[in-house]
């Protein structure tokens, strides 16, 4: 929980326009009524189950166990949930929130369309206006879910700044936001930004963690040795530890991008490579120059290609309660690939760097041991890109 309010340690906090903490003011009253009234979590709870397809499996990946040689693995398949990745969570949650608010317009961000694809179906699901914003690169490589999202009915809107990537379409949701923020709500796809956001989000995907942590106990009779989950901004990751972070005997393992390597500066692993600074409202780990810029990005993975980290995965690293490492996009790619052989389940991009430093820790933990993954996605979306990379390698 925060150590005060809107704060992980020394993290978060709310560094926006003027303009906009009237809106966060407004957001977290409306979200503190919500959490705690009955009625809306038997609405959340309702739609979770018939909308989004909850609770999801736990999935005992046998043949990836035999393969890696120690530890049995277990996945927990948020790749079924509606709409192909756990996004939907948070989405769904938040446009209930706004419709509660009386905000007709949602505007989000999305790098690898997941989240994009998720406000759009939430959207169309209860009748809102929905406005995405991404990046031009982003658009280019994930270009099934731009179609998607149109088809659902969203505006999908080109950002043509910078890299081109998910940083480029945050600051352009956020402009939209601060010119727009009495008739909309901003829907943040990630456990980031100025609070309450990393707090709403992280409660909206905790769900993750508490389904698999009963799953777990029933399955096996006690809990995992060592949890996993990749980490980009990081909610897929928050959802999956929150369950477990009072279980001290359980290992916790968050994966970035390495993407060409971090020594190399290609990179989206802020935690590993980063220092504290502000980005988008909220003061966390940050990939900048000595003069406090933002540093570009890479990674194979669109949605882990972010230069920042939500505010919790920060304080967790300065705890040592969760350990953050980093996997480049030849082994995130390779075990994109294993895993579709061998299990017959082609997991996004983004969860295949779990996957592939998964290896490591089952060889050290041996047959006894106990892994459980976060399989936060469907890899549908990255066939072109994985295409790409290997025809680069010949």
């Amino acid at each position: 929980m925060p150590t005060q309010k809107g704060r992980f340690g020394p993290y978060g906090g709310q560094y926006v326009p003027e303009t906009l903490m009237a809106a966060l003011v407004e957001l977290e009253s409306a979200w503190e009524e919500a959490w705690s009234d009955a009625a809306f979590q038997l609405e959340l709870r309702a739609q979770q189950h018939a909308f989004i397809g909850r609770p999801t499996p736990l999935y005992s990946a046998d043949r990836l166990s035999e393969e890696f040689g120690g530890a049995r693995l277990h996945l927990k398949r948020e790749d079924l949930c509606h709409t192909g990745a756990h996004k939907l969570n948070n989405a769904l949650g938040q446009v209930l929130l706004a419709r509660r608010m009386g905000k007709a317009r949602i505007i989000a961000e999305t790098g690898a369309g997941q989240h994009g694809v998720a406000a759009a179906t939430a959207c169309a699901r209860f009748g809102l206006e929905c406005v995405v914003y991404m990046g031009r690169e982003d658009m280019r490589r994930q270009s099934v879910n731009v179609r998607r999202m149109r088809l659902l009915g969203a505006q999908v809107r080109e950002v043509t700044l910078g890299t081109g990537t998910l940083k480029d379409a945050t600051s352009e949701a956020i402009r939209d936001w601060v010119a727009n923020v009495g008739s909309t709500h901003y829907v943040i796809g990630s456990a980031v930004g100025p609070h309450p956001y990393p707090e709403l989000v992280r409660e909206l995907q905790r769900v993750i963690g508490d389904e698999a942590r009963d799953q777990y106990l029933a399955a096996e009779g006690r809990l995992p040795d060592i949890v996993m989950a990749c980490v980009g901004g990081g909610s897929n990751a928050i959802g999956m530890f929150t369950a477990f972070v009072g279980d001290q005997d359980v290992r916790l393992v968050g994966v970035e991008a390495a993407g060409r390597g971090v020594e190399t500066g290609l990179h989206a692993a802020s935690l590993t490579g980063g220092r504290p600074g502000v980005l988008h409202g909220s003061y966390s780990y940050v990939l900048q120059t000595e003069d406090g810029q933002v540093k570009p990005t890479h990674s194979i993975a669109a949605g882990l290609d972010y230069p920042g980290v939500g505010p919790e995965h920060a304080f967790l690293r300065d705890l040592e309660r969760v350990e953050y490492t980093a996997v480049t996009d030849a082994e995130a790619v390779a075990a994109f690939r294993l895993c579709t052989r061998l299990e017959g389940i082609i997991p996004a991009l983004e969860p295949s760097h779990a996957l592939a430093r998964a290896r490591a820790f089952a060889e050290e933990l041996g047959p006894s041991g106990r892994i459980l993954i976060c399989l936060s996605g469907r890899g549908d979306k990255d066939l072109d890109a994985v295409e790409e990379f290997d025809g680069r390698q010949d």
